[in-house]
């Protein structure tokens, strides 16, 4: 686990910028295999001439400030996709704000003042489709073309496949769409996970023999809704899990909730917030005649999510810590 991450944002004063450093770039959404791929091309440059390496990232995701009536569903939040980055080795990450001016801002002069200027970069990791600059004119061919001038590494790193299939995060999207949690995990190197603080809920799983932690997910999470078994992280606590994702249509068939029963814990949780990682896809959501039946099938999908668990003992994602 990374110690020390450091963050710099466009406040941060010149001063406290290291110079020289290295830097993987990229919206790193979800952080999966593409993206490791140009972060450790970044940790081995960083390597070769003694510099620290860093990751350079947009917040909001520009989908969002070019498609605001589109929402996204994100694979990871900022909070989370910082974890995920100090979980690499980087020494840290460089925040940049997308809004109106930088996204007016030309690609040249990017490289010139942003990446050069403010934080005296000695070398750039970045992967083969990344675009970047006004009108997306920016590419790993300008910066490419323009290393020679400027005096710095630049490292272009191809796709990524998983089974013959290009590691995307608009893959890893419909992968969890469609409840293919074994595809997702393939293409992110990891479970992927959420994380959320525990709600107060209608409190019906106390009275059926599941007393569940309930967290509210983004509501444009597109996960399939349905019964997985999950791990479930509190600080360095680990807890195995059977989790349910959707409206609960034998009862209310309300706003979709994430409902986690964590096996063997007792204890109150209310206010606590939790990393849910996704290990396995049990069963979709569905209603039933009765809550007898509805309690048989939840006993059934504990002992899958058991054994599920049991073939996976240290599956979670790899996390840093970011202050």
């Amino acid at each position: 686990m990374a110690t020390g991450f450091t963050i710099i944002r466009d406040a941060t004063p010149a001063a406290e910028i290291p110079r020289g450093a290295v830097v993987a770039m990229g919206n790193f959404d979800g952080v999966h295999l593409g993206h490791r791929a140009v972060i450790a091309a970044a940790l081995r440059m960083g390597r070769t001439v003694g510099k620290p390496a860093f990751a350079v990232t947009f917040e909001p995701h520009p989908r969002s400030f070019f498609s605001p009536n589109s929402p996204q569903f994100r694979l990871s939040d900022e909070t989370n996709k910082l974890r995920l980055l100090a979980g690499t080795g980087l020494t840290g990450a460089v925040v940049m704000t997308f809004d109106k001016a930088r996204a007016g801002t030309s690609a040249q002069d990017f490289i010139n003042h942003d990446l050069v200027q403010r934080l005296g970069i000695s070398g750039i990791a970045v992967g083969y489709d990344f675009h970047f600059g006004k009108g997306r004119v920016g590419s790993p061919g300008l910066l490419l073309s323009e290393a020679p001038r400027l005096g710095i590494a630049v490292d272009v790193q191809a796709h990524v496949d998983v089974e013959e299939r290009p590691v995307s995060s608009s893959a890893i999207r419909m992968a969890l769409a469609e409840g293919q949690i074994d595809d997702a995990t393939a293409m992110l190197g990891g479970p992927w996970f959420v994380s959320g603080e525990v709600i107060h809920g209608e409190k019906r799983g106390r009275d059926l023999g599941y007393p569940t932690a309930n967290i509210r997910l983004d509501k444009h999470c597109s996960l399939r809704h349905g019964i997985y078994a999950v791990r479930v992280g509190r600080g360095s606590d680990r807890f195995d899990a059977v989790a349910s994702f959707g409206r609960r249509p034998t009862f209310d068939n309300g706003a979709p909730l994430l409902e986690v029963f964590l096996f063997g814990f007792k204890g109150d949780l209310y206010g606590a917030v939790l990393d849910v990682a996704f290990i396995g896809f049990i069963r979709d959501e569905q209603k039933f005649n009765s809550v007898e039946a509805l309690v048989r099938q939840m006993d059934n999908d504990s002992a899958q999510a058991r054994a599920r668990l049991a073939a996976a003992p240290d599956a979670f994602p790899r996390l840093g810590a970011i202050g």
